[in-house]
């Protein structure tokens, strides 16, 4: 396999590999050329290339999960890695990598096919969670590391933690998963399914030719909404808003956005669709739908008693609507059933599926007494 990169800055680069004469193979069977990985590094690998912690994301963030001298601006978990935090970065090399198929940087829908010099679209193949994982494998090797020493991710970035251990059992000592699920439930695939339909519905979408001047914001502004929905979980909702009312005088008319809750599901929503690609989001969604632990071995817990790793770490959140926590649960039961070493940490947070950005309280603990026992 062959390397180039792109440096950004001290910490910031891309992986550009052309993956010898044979492609980047995707795990449903097509070959991808070409392929650019984007990801961000913060601390210092150890002498011996044994202090990597690899971190995937969820479905709609980037690489730059905390600031760095190259980018001062705050990261997605901010609160979780840097020097004397949780994942300490006086002590370990921290590997963020955008996902395979997302918009911030890699590879993905809304790239340039260097074959055609035209954006993929539709014509990028099918994406599995899988290759999001071997994508992730291929710049840690990029950079030296045959072996991670823990590799961690929530939501989307659980479930591709989970296959990075199934498909590389011997190329990780450490597991941590959090509220995520070793596959996607009908509740949260009418979800998501529903989201997909919302943006193939808007008639700029075009079956997924469209320019950035011309793409369905409205369909993925409702998409997102709907999302933000699932992600957060009643009672919040009850203790931010209540029934707080915009004034009167911000009104336009009868329909127009009236109360506070209304008023944050629009806010958000804009500001996510100026800047996510609605194709990306397509494929990504549907990856998650996909993915299922059950296919590495039979059944989930077959698939779990493959992998390896010395210690496991499950984290669920009760109000979480999304994954909720009998699927952490479910994993749980796996490992011990597979008599793998693990921990399940409940934790009461109020904030639902998103509590793992939000809650720093909790997460910190958890995540911190992991790396420190």
């Amino acid at each position: 396999m062959s390397n180039e990169f792109i440096i950004k800055g001290a910490n910031v680069a891309r992986l550009q590999s052309d993956f010898g004469s044979t492609g980047f193979k995707m795990f449903k069977g097509s070959i991808l050329n070409n392929v650019e990985i984007a990801y961000e590094t913060w601390g210092s690998l150890s002498n011996n290339n044994d202090n990597a912690v690899l971190i995937f994301t969820g479905l709609s963030t980037s690489s730059h999960a905390a600031s760095s001298v190259s980018n001062k601006n705050d990261g997605w978990w901010e609160y979780m890695i840097g020097p004397n935090k949780p994942i300490d970065t006086n002590k370990y090399f921290v590997v963020c990598v955008n996902s395979l198929g997302s918009c911030f940087g890699s590879t993905s829908p809304a790239a340039i096919n260097k074959k055609t010099e035209k954006i993929y679209g539709l014509d990028f193949p099918e994406l599995s969670i899988e290759d999001i994982a071997k994508a992730g494998h291929s710049v840690l090797q990029s950079l030296g590391v045959d072996h991670a020493h823990t590799v961690i991710g929530p939501s989307m970035g659980g479930m591709t933690s989970l296959a990075y251990a199934l498909l590389f059992p011997d190329s990780l000592s450490n597991l941590i998963v959090i509220s995520a699920a070793a596959r996607a439930l009908p509740f949260t695939i009418s979800i998501r399914s529903l989201q997909r339909e919302l943006i193939r519905s808007d008639p700029l979408w075009n079956k997924g030719v469209y320019t950035k001047e011309s793409a369905p914001l409205n369909g993925m502004k409702l998409a997102r909404k709907l999302g933000l929905m699932s992600y957060r979980a009643a009672n919040e909702w009850r203790e931010r808003f209540n029934r707080a009312r915009l004034p009167k005088s911000e009104q336009k008319d009868m329909f127009d956005i009236e109360f506070e809750v209304e008023n944050y599901l629009d806010h958000n929503s804009e500001k996510f669709v100026s800047m996510f690609d609605p194709n990306c989001y397509l494929y990504l969604s549907r990856a998650m739908d996909l993915f299922d632990v059950a296919e590495h071995g039979g059944t989930v817990n077959a698939g779990l008693a493959k992998i390896h790793t010395k210690n496991n770490l499950i984290v669920g959140v009760e109000s979480d609507i999304l994954f909720p926590i009998d699927q952490q649960q479910e994993l749980a039961n796996g490992f011990s059933k597979a008599r793998k070493k693990f921990k399940f940490e409940k934790l009461n947070s109020i904030q639902g599926h998103d509590s793992f950005l939000v809650d720093e309280k909790n997460f910190s603990k958890v995540i911190y007494d992991f790396f420190n026992e």
